[in-house]
């Protein structure tokens, strides 16, 4: 007869080691945006159904985050479902205590406002949390509780890293700015720039967590597999994004496709290294 495997969870200790990880990586990682005073008017003027849905969106985005990553080591879906939810809680205290000490949000204001301005902050905060323990634990992660992602695993890490740094990004004026300065040929030459930077970053300087390529795999199968899809998938999270926070509001296709260019440089250096920080 087999023996039954017993699975251990963590102990208290772990657990409020876990927490107070994820609190300094919400704090440390939403720090851009939590002094950025576009993001505080966003919370006043932003649609609450396009909040909504964005805050609904970055749930199931954590639970997978948490398969590659997370504040504690997590030994099941329940746990990674549950650790989603939690990082979410600590982003939300841990916006609402800074706002307030700034002097952003106080006892004053409406409800609406307050939860417009602490719900903007709670995507990049509860992606630090989310991070935490890649970035703040002892050590790196031990291999046998990270699973190696495949080929949709590895475009899904792409797709939180562009997250990553656009959303810290996206709600400052200077994006809108530097896309009304460019003209055509700059906007090719930031693609064809930024395509090159992604590729060299993950395939040729070798650093932490680069990907390893199929034995055989040819540099066109690559280029295109994994950098021209990445960077797709980067332009439509830096879109929605950008529909988010109501930058396509009222404006035409071509100044919206330079925004998402813009935004798509940072956001493609963090689908680039995204296993750097896993």
């Amino acid at each position: 007869m087999t023996p039954a495997v017993v699975i251990v969870g963590p102990t208290p200790r772990e657990f409020w080691i876990g927490f107070g990880r994820a609190f300094a990586g919400a704090l440390i990682f939403a720090v851009p945006v939590l002094m950025t005073m576009e993001a505080w008017a966003l919370g006043f003027h932003l649609h609450p159904l396009r909040l909504a849905l964005l805050l609904v969106a970055t749930v199931p985005t954590l639970v997978l985050l948490h398969k590659y990553g997370g504040f504690r080591r997590t030994v099941g879906l329940r746990d990674r479902i549950a650790d989603a939810f939690v990082a979410l809680f600590v982003a939300a205290i841990a916006a609402s205590a800074i706002l307030f000490i700034f002097g952003i949000v106080d006892a004053d204001m409406p409800l609406r406002e307050i939860v417009g301005k602490v719900a903007v902050q709670i995507v990049p905060g509860s992606l630090g949390a989310s991070l935490a323990r890649a970035q703040l634990g002892p050590g790196p992660l031990e291999e046998d509780a990270v699973p190696e992602p495949d080929y949709a695993g590895e475009l899904f890490l792409m797709v939180v890293g562009a997250l990553f740094l656009s959303v810290n990004i996206a709600p400052t004026e200077e994006v809108v700015l530097i896309a009304y300065k460019m003209d055509p040929w700059h906007e090719i030459a930031l693609v064809v720039g930024t395509l090159g930077l992604m590729h060299v970053f993950v395939y040729e300087l070798e650093f932490r967590g680069t990907h390893n390529p199929e034995p055989g795999a040819g540099f066109i199968s690559i280029f295109f597999r994994y950098t021209i899809v990445g960077y797709c998938l980067v332009m439509l999270v830096n879109f929605y994004i950008l529909w988010t926070f109501g930058r396509t509001d009222g404006v035409g296709f071509s100044e919206t496709l330079s925004a998402v260019v813009v935004l798509s440089f940072p956001g493609a250096l963090g689908a680039a290294v995204a296993r750097l920080i896993l």
